[in-house]
């Protein structure tokens, strides 16, 4: 297998990430450790969670994932694993979290008590990459980053990264760190996949310059790019569920993941993935790993019969003519979910 450097880190870790934020949710424990055995079986070394997991956060069910993926590595070696986890991101932007009584930012206090409550759930000494899971408009990055520093020097973290970041964003931490002499983030960790080709135009320069790795979240676009959602709105699934859901919030993501635009784009690729002889899920997580900016893509799943896709794009090199026509047919539809 062909394992991949983090940034400028020593994390190596393989080119398909397992993401949990179904742990405790949409699978239960005993499913949860089968399907992070078959993903270890198959080579996969790393493992992304967050403190509010799992997904939908709620009040009555958060950090469950944590304590999943925490008993699940008890016995397991743990130098053989990388394990990443994310801090709440600020209460005053993404959403309002259900953790710290809603005040959460991204201030000295909430990230030590973050990656505190994080250690204690997942039973670790250390985190191997700790991730702001969103930013913060009020708190000063400055702040943010001497706190973050500090976690890498008391050894409860290794190395640092960000997530649902900005160029802007993310550059202005990272000088921050030259300046100051803190540790850097050394990824970035945002929505990127055949549905979502946004990271291309404003971050992929910035990750190539800057030497900071991007870890794709959703390269399935939530499951859409299955097709399951093109034979059957009411299929088991995450927007299937969601839909029923009330919140503005995840009605808003209901409607840009699943859309016109969106399931006409995932036609085309299921008939280039056919033509190819592979699934189109599989082409999905081929796809956004084949960019050398990439370290690893974040896969989710529910069952360990999920996986089967996502281990046959390990070691799968799209051809250049499999890539030629994921690009007709995004020029054809340009940005499915805006």
């Amino acid at each position: 297998m062909d394992y991949r450097y983090i940034g400028r880190s020593g994390l190596r870790v393989s080119p398909v990430c397992l993401g949990t934020m179904t742990f405790g949710s949409m699978c239960d424990k005993k499913t949860a450790f089968a399907i992070m055995d078959t993903a270890c079986d198959a080579g996969i070394n790393f493992f992304d969670t967050a403190e509010v997991y799992p997904v939908p956060p709620r009040a009555d069910t958060i950090g469950i994932t944590e304590e999943i993926v925490g008993e699940w590595l008890q016995g397991k070696n743990r130098d053989s694993l990388i394990i990443a986890t994310k801090v709440a991101g600020a209460a005053s932007g993404w959403f309002v979290p259900p953790v710290r009584a809603g005040l959460t930012a991204m201030d000295a206090h909430h990230i030590i008590k973050g990656v505190e409550g994080s250690l204690r759930r997942l039973k670790c000494e250390y985190i191997d990459l700790y991730q702001m899971h969103w930013p913060d408009s009020v708190v000063p990055r400055e702040e943010s980053m001497e706190a973050f520093d500090s976690l890498v020097r008391s050894g409860k973290v290794r190395y640092l990264g960000t997530s649902n970041d900005t160029a802007y964003g993310t550059t202005k931490s990272n000088m921050i760190s030259k300046y100051h002499g803190y540790k850097r983030f050394e990824s970035i960790q945002n929505n990127f996949s055949l549905l979502n080709r946004r990271f291309i135009d404003e971050m992929l320069e910035m990750c190539r310059s800057e030497k900071i790795s991007l870890l794709p979240y959703s390269p399935m676009a939530g499951g859409v790019l299955t097709g399951k959602y093109n034979t059957n709105q009411n299929v088991a699934g995450r927007f299937s569920s969601y839909a029923k859901d009330p919140d503005p919030r995840i009605q808003a993501m209901v409607g840009r993941f699943v859309n016109e635009k969106t399931l006409a784009s995932t036609a085309r690729y299921m008939e280039i993935a056919s033509e190819a002889g592979i699934s189109s899920a599989t082409l999905a997580v081929a796809w956004s790993k084949q960019f050398d900016i990439v370290a690893s893509t974040i896969i989710g799943v529910t069952s360990v019969e999920q996986l089967d896709d996502s281990i046959a794009a390990i070691d799968l090199e799209l051809s250049e003519d499999v890539l030629r026509k994921c690009d007709a047919v995004h020029k054809d539809i340009l940005y499915p979910m805006g």
